[in-house]
Formats: C-alpha cells, sequence, structure tokens
C-alpha cells in the first residue's frame, strides 16, 4: 500500500461567493458544489481483514466548482499556453478555459500565450493573443493548437516569471506532458516566492499517456483510433503479398501505451515492440528468426513498434537531446527496415515488407468525440481549481473521478507498461509473440 502527499496549495482563504449558482444538498435534481472535504482514495486494492488509516495528506482532493471562491472575476487576468508536441484535443481544452472563464465566472480579461514558454521570453517578440467566445467557438473542429507550441524555454524561469508580473495574471493555465509540467512547477514556486498571487494549474497533455497518477492523457484515444486505421492497411498489405511484412511505427517514447493498445484495438498484428521490454534481433530466439518462423507458417507478419522501442540496439552518444531535454532517439522504424530487409536477402527470401509511419498525421488531427469530452471537462474543472484559488496543481482522472493533483508527483517519474501487468499478458495472448525475444 503507497501512500503519497497530495496536499495541493492555495494562495489564499476563499472569501468570494461564486457566480455560479449550484446546490448545496442532495436530493433536489440540482446539481452540487464540491466540498473541501470530498476526497477520494488513490490505491483500491484490498485484502479480507485488511484495515487502513488515511490521513487528510493521503487522500485525493476532488475536481470541481467551489461555493466560495478567492479571485474577483471582474479583476481577473488569466493566460493560456500550450508547450511541447501537438497533440489531438488541445483546442478543444483552450476553448473550454475560455468558455467556463467567460460564462461562467464573467473573466473577461483572457490571454493566449504563443508559441509555448516563449511567448513569456521578451526576446522572442511574440505578442499575447486576445481570447474570447468568438475566437474560439469552432477551434474544437481543426487540430493543433490556435496558440502555436514549441519546445524548451520552461528553464528560463525568471525571464517568465517577470513576464507574469508585467502582465498582472491572476492565473496560469499550462497545456502540456511532462516536461511542460515541470516548467509549470518551477515558475509556481518562483512566484510564491516572490509573493505574486498568481496561480499555475496544469492541463496533462500527453499522448503517451505517461503522466504519473493520471489515468487518461488528452489525445490518447484519438491517437490510437487512427493508429488501427495505418495498422489495418498495413495488415492488407502484408496479407495480400507473397511473405508480405507490415512495419507500423507509433508514438512512444518511454511508454509503449498506444502501440499495446492499438494491438488490441486491431487484433491484426502479430508481434508489439515498446520501450518497456528490450528485444533481440540476432539469434535462434530473436526477432528475426521469429518473424522466419511466422512467414512460413502464415505467409504474413505484422509488426507494431513504438518510436521509444529498441533505443538499446543504438550508439547513445550519437544522438544527444532536443530542446525539452529529452534524448534524441534513434529512429527504430527505418532500423527494423533495413535490418529486416538485409536478413532476408541473406536467407535468400523474397519478401515484400511496407513501412508505415502515421506520427505526425495522428498528432495533428482533431480531437475525436471521446477525447473531445474529455477535454472540455479537463478544461472546466482546471478554470474551477484557479478560481478557488490553488496552485501547483493540475487536474486529473483517477479512479473515474475529476481530482487535483500537485504537480510534483506528477512529474516524479513516467508512468510506463507493466511487462507482467494484465495489460501486457492480453497482449502476448492476442498477438501470440513470445514474452520475450532473448
Amino acid at each position: 500500500m503507497g501512500f503519497y502527499d497530495f496536499t495541493i496549495p492555495s494562495i489564499g482563504v476563499p472569501r468570494i461567493e461564486s457566480p455560479i449558482v449550484l446546490s448545496k444538498k442532495s436530493g433536489d435534481l440540482i446539481a452540487n458544489y464540491v466540498s473541501e472535504d470530498d476526497y477520494i482514495i488513490y490505491d483500491v486494492k484490498v485484502r479480507p481483514g485488511e484495515t487502513i488509516t488515511y490521513q487528510r495528506e493521503n487522500l485525493i482532493e476532488k475536481a470541481g466548482p467551489r461555493e466560495q471562491i478567492y479571485f474577483d472575476p471582474s479583476k481577473v487576468h488569466a493566460a493560456i499556453v500550450t508547450c511541447g508536441g501537438l497533440c489531438p484535443g488541445l483546442n478543444d481544452v483552450i476553448r473550454a478555459v475560455v468558455m467556463t472563464l467567460w460564462y461562467h465566472y464573467g473573466v473577461r480579461k483572457i490571454s493566449g500565450i504563443r508559441f509555448g514558454f516563449r511567448g513569456l521570453i521578451p526576446e522572442y517578440k511574440y505578442p499575447a493573443m486576445e481570447l474570447n467566445p468568438d475566437v474560439v467557438t469552432n477551434i474544437h473542429r481543426i487540430g493543433g493548437s490556435i496558440l502555436g507550441s514549441s519546445r524548451g524555454g520552461g528553464n528560463r524561469i525568471t525571464e517568465i516569471v517577470d513576464s507574469i508580473e508585467r502582465m498582472n495574471l491572476s492565473m496560469l493555465f499550462t497545456i502540456g506532458g511532462d516536461g511542460t509540467q515541470k516548467g509549470a512547477l518551477n515558475i509556481a514556486e518562483e512566484i510564491i516566492k516572490r509573493g505574486l498571487k498568481t496561480v499555475v494549474v496544469g492541463i496533462p497533455k500527453t499522448i503517451d499517456n505517461d503522466l504519473s497518477f493520471v489515468q487518461k492523457s488528452f489525445g490518447f484515444e484519438t491517437a490510437v483510433s487512427k493508429a488501427v486505421e495505418a495498422v489495418s492497411g498495413a495488415h492488407v498489405e502484408a496479407h495480400d503479398a507473397v511473405n508480405g511484412i507490415g512495419i507500423v511505427k507509433v508514438m512512444g517514447r518511454e511508454s509503449g501505451f498506444i502501440a499495446v493498445h492499438t494491438a488490441l484495438g486491431t487484433n491484426d498484428v502479430n508481434y508489439v515492440l515498446i520501450p518497456e521490454i528490450p528485444f533481440m534481433l540476432e539469434g535462434e530466439s530473436g526477432l528475426l528468426m521469429e518473424l522466419k518462423k511466422r512467414l512460413a507458417r502464415r505467409n504474413h507478419a505484422l509488426i507494431v513498434v513504438a518510436e521509444g522501442a529498441g533505443q538499446e540496439l543504438f550508439s547513445e552518444s550519437a544522438l544527444g537531446v532536443d530542446a525539452s531535454g529529452n534524448k534524441k532517439l534513434g529512429d527504430i522504424g527505418l532500423f527494423l527496415r533495413e535490418r529486416i530487409s538485409a536478413f532476408f536477402k541473406k536467407e535468400g527470401l523474397e519478401i515484400n515488407l511496407k513501412y508505415i509511419d502515421p506520427s505526425y498525421i495522428i498528432r495533428s488531427t482533431p480531437a475525436n468525440p471521446s477525447d473531445s469530452i474529455y477535454c472540455n471537462r479537463l478544461g472546466n474543472n482546471a478554470v474551477h481549481a484557479a478560481m478557488a484559488g490553488k496552485t501547483k496543481m493540475l487536474v486529473s482522472l483517477i479512479n473515474n473521478t475529476f481530482v487535483h493533483i500537485p504537480i510534483a508527483l506528477a512529474v516524479q517519474k513516467r508512468n510506463r507498461v507493466d511487462p507482467e501487468s494484465s495489460l501486457w499478458r492480453d497482449v502476448v495472448q492476442a498477438t501470440g509473440q513470445p514474452a520475450l525475444f532473448r
């Protein structure tokens, strides 16, 4: 049983009556405010006869509108920033934040920060974008971010907080993944150090679904649905050729969730390669020999590989890091294509190999209805938290409940596929692949 400190800081005591009119009691068919005493537990596993005592800090705050808020809506200046790579649903979240601020709280000053944290650094000279319902009404129908996005800049804390101070921001909504939220945490700490009355609320965006204490990140379901389309095409190409082999590379730098869910979503995949499980190419138990056996049995094979898989096969020193500080990856898709082609040429066996990389098509597509609903609810709850004065936190979904999670917890480590979990077991059973290529 793991206990964590889920305490959410606040910049002050909420004393202003919320303009959102809800009910204070149950049974009247009117939605209720969320009380500061509404919590859930994180770990739902239990054994017969087990008794667990929870301290306040071990419980997770439920998200939602409070009866008392901290900020006077007429004096609020809110800002929204999207950072890192593109992801389905960014515009949906922006729209939800703007609409909730405008229509439910009466906030009339909302700024969009252009091109990530760079928009808060003077040298880049990116002017802020004025946001209102007219600007965002239809943006959820298109992919990408109307604010633009970029990597890097989140380490220039002093300059960023200087800009926040100059703009007299009351709240900053940071939409991004691990690197973005680490930057947001440092920004929030500098704000507190300076004694500013500005809150920082994160909205977790990682298409890889790899943020800890986040049951599901937005854009993930859309990514899987689009990856399934690519895999279906690759399967037809492989199945209808002599010794056909299809390779589809999907996103997943350190976590193979997209690859895993795509394989389960199609039931056409024969091999799934993910970053969590190293694999061998050569030898009797390696991938290449397994492919040869598969072609002899079935005349076709389909491989789904996450972009971060097989990195142990590359020279790490030659790759370096990107602007966000992430390790640059070797292109495992092209690597497999070349090695598989060379192997079968040496074996004197004709193959028809097709390689598909749909990564950027997936990233830039609009959110599907399920993700769009999720984005809307994340954005709404982020605004409720900010108006109540909560900071250094992000909105999450845990045990199917919207909650507040300290950013520090969410960025401690990446969420990864557990090779000993039921999820990976189901993948191995669905594909028929060996548990390990060793």
